[in-house]
């Protein structure tokens, strides 16, 4: 299992330099930024990784309704460029509340804006051209993206429902999840999402889990600060679905917390159901989320 670890996203350039570099350093396999409120993740990865080598990098995720396939395409060649080829595009939908409420955008058909969107961008991140004239998306191009030697980076949907784990399977490399549970992984995901790539003829899907961590002994305290950090998850109907799946209402409940062993054993578990790789969203206090760093970091290391 490979493991990785957030970025926070609201330092400086110079900040999250540093941070990925210690990431790096400590053993990590890779570091992942989100798009949220703080800096552009992408053009900080492009930054980042220019700086600091060695170390797999990716979006989780980016939402796909303010940028269009084609900027889209050329902003992740981009960082390939910069990078040596070492993104990981993590892509969603966002949610409803969020791209009307916030942006202005309609959400309807979500699905099918997805697979348009990627009938688009799919062959445009690899050399070619897109002359998508869909239902909601308009992508044409006259040739390929000018952009020279880079790689096609390796494209994650991230999916939940039935429908978004098929095309992920289908048409992309795999998935990356939040607020998703080890026997949610294990019954809807990856067989899900697998089934998919089975049937496409493609390899085996990655299957990026994303969940806090905290090592503690106060298991309590810290789901109450899990809880509290996250809050606003349990009200999403994506990520509530999913709770519902693995049976359970709050944050904390799907993350790994309390001893070394009982975080390793999470590991194991998640590795079983068919998780390919963790990427670590510390929790709890700062001496808890500096344990559990050194903690997955040895781990990563071994």
């Amino acid at each position: 299992m490979k493991i990785g670890t957030l970025i926070e996203m609201d330092r400086s350039i110079e900040g999250a330099i540093d941070q990925v570099r210690r990431i790096k350093d400590a053993g990590f396999n890779s570091a992942w930024a989100t798009q949220i409120f703080g800096n552009d993740a992408l053009t900080m990865l492009a930054v980042v990784g220019s700086h600091v080598e060695d170390i797999d990098l990716g979006t989780a995720v980016i939402p796909v309704y303010p940028r269009h396939p084609q900027i889209m395409a050329q902003q992740a060649l981009t960082v390939q460029s910069a990078t040596q080829n070492r993104l990981s595009l993590g892509i969603g939908l966002s949610h409803q509340i969020v791209v009307e409420s916030l942006w202005g955008y309609s959400y309807d058909k979500p699905a099918r804006y997805m697979r348009e969107y990627l009938e688009a961008l799919v062959p445009m991140l690899n050399g070619g051209t897109s002359m998508v004239t869909g239902e909601v998306i308009t992508a044409i191009t006259t040739g390929p993206l000018e952009i020279p030697d880079v790689e096609a980076p390796s494209l994650l949907v991230a999916a939940l429902a039935p429908t978004m784990l098929k095309l992920a399977g289908t048409v992309a490399d795999g998935t990356v999840t939040w607020m998703t549970g080890i026997s949610t992984i294990e019954t809807h995901i990856a067989p899900k999402i697998t089934q998919a790539a089975n049937d496409a003829g493609r390899d085996a899907p990655r299957i990026v889990v994303s969940l806090p961590i905290c090592l503690t002994d106060n298991i309590e305290a810290a789901k109450d600060s899990i809880d509290e950090a996250f809050s606003i998850y349990p009200s999403l109907p994506s990520y509530k679905a999913m709770l519902d799946i693995e049976g359970v209402q709050r944050p904390a409940d799907i993350s790994l917390v309390g001893s070394a062993e009982q975080i390793l054993d999470g590991i194991g578990r998640l590795t079983e159901a068919g998780g390919t790789e963790l990427v670590c969203a510390f929790a709890g206090n700062k001496d808890e989320q500096h344990a559990s760093f050194d903690l997955l970091a040895s781990y990563a290391r071994s």
